[in-house]
Parts: structure tokens; sequence; C-alpha cells
């Protein structure tokens, strides 16, 4: 008895599609936690970006650095995967990779990209985590727990809700 079977091209045009981005995580050495505004939404978030086609999501945190801070810095371990489901304007789940990117001397020598930020700073953890938007917010507490650790922490994407802190 013969088997149909897909033609690939038909198959992977049906399986679900997700958007991936990546970032990295510096602290300083007072273990305060870089962050940088976009000016094109609100909130602050851990320096990144969305991953290009073809790119690995350590290449992507090193190009986003690179772009964003001036940095040119590899990609530590992995520290965090996250899975967000489809939320607001966003038609699909995101998965998000975040690296460590070990510790900094300070903002001197960070050259900030201003087509897109309006500013970087070092704050305290939960200060870091509070400016974050609520899809992103539990990656940070989950990444220094992963340094801590030495193991990658799996999030399932449930957002976490705080209050807002004003920039």
């Amino acid at each position: 008895m013969a088997q149909d079977f897909v033609a690939p091209r038909e198959w992977y045009a049906g399986l679900p599609m997700v958007y991936a981005s990546a970032s990295m995580l510096f602290t300083d050495a007072d273990d305060r936690v870089l962050l940088v505004k976009p000016n094109y939404r609100p909130g602050w978030a851990v320096p990144g970006g969305v991953i290009e086609e073809g790119e690995a999501p350590h290449e992507c945190a090193a190009r986003e650095i690179e772009e964003e801070l001036g940095l040119v810095v590899a990609a530590g371990p992995l520290l965090v995967v996250d899975w967000a489901p489809p939320e607001g304007d966003r038609p699909r789940t995101m998965v998000h990779f975040m690296f460590d990117g070990g510790t900094l001397p300070g903002t001197a020598g960070i050259r900030l990209q201003s087509e897109e930020l309006d500013d970087v700073a070092f704050l305290p953890w939960p200060e870091a985590t509070a400016r974050l938007l609520p899809v992103a917010m539990a990656r940070l507490p989950a990444a220094r727990r992963a340094r801590r650790d030495g193991r990658t922490v799996y999030l399932p994407g449930e957002p976490v809700a705080a209050p807002p802190v004003s920039p």
C-alpha cells in the first residue's frame, strides 16, 4: 500500500511560525543591571533585538549590542529562554534568548544608537525589573538565578504584573 507524503515545502508551510529575539545581560561592579530606553515604544529594555533571517540567537545578541551600544562583545552563556504567547498587536508567539554579557566598568565606553535609543542606565535589579514591559519582567530574576546556579532558565510565557516605575 503506497503512502501519500506531503512535499517538504508544503509541510513546512503548514507549521506554526514564531518571532524570535535575543538580548544580552550586563551588570556593573555594583551588581546593577544595564537597561536601555527605546524611543519607539514605552518602557525600558535589556539591550537586544529581533533575530534576522538565518541569524543564530547568539549572533543576534552580539550584533545588537554592537549596533545599539557600540560594544563588540561575544555572547556568553545562555541564561534565559522565554516563550511568550501571542498578545495584543503581536499575532505570533515570541521566543526570546537572553545571554550573559558579563560585567562592564560603567557607561563611559558606550556609544548609544540615537536612532533607536534615548538613554542607558545601570539600575538595581528590582528597579530594572519594574521598568521592563510586563511580557519581559520575569526575565531579569530568571537571569539572576541562571547566573547564580550556572543553569539556563526556561520561562513558560506568563507575564508578570507590576506597577510602572517612572523613567
